[in-house]
């Protein structure tokens, strides 16, 4: 696996974390129907996130799992 495709489920957290914070902040307003779709979009990038950081742990070498 590339270095490209190990750093994606990290940059998906990354994206994710910032949606959640966003999220929050846009709520704090009111804004509760953007923050409603911060918060979905949010969800997806952990989703996205956990896939991509599960087929990273499948493709290490056994020495590495847990």
């Amino acid at each position: 696996m590339t270095g490209n495709e190990e750093s994606q489920p990290a940059e998906l957290h990354s994206k994710a974390a910032y949606a959640h914070a966003a999220a929050a902040h846009v709520h704090s307003t009111g804004d509760r129907a953007s923050a409603q779709e911060l918060a979905r979009k949010a969800l997806r990038y952990s989703v996205e996130a956990a896939k991509r950081t599960e087929e990273v742990a499948k493709s290490a070498p056994q020495s590495m799992q847990v």
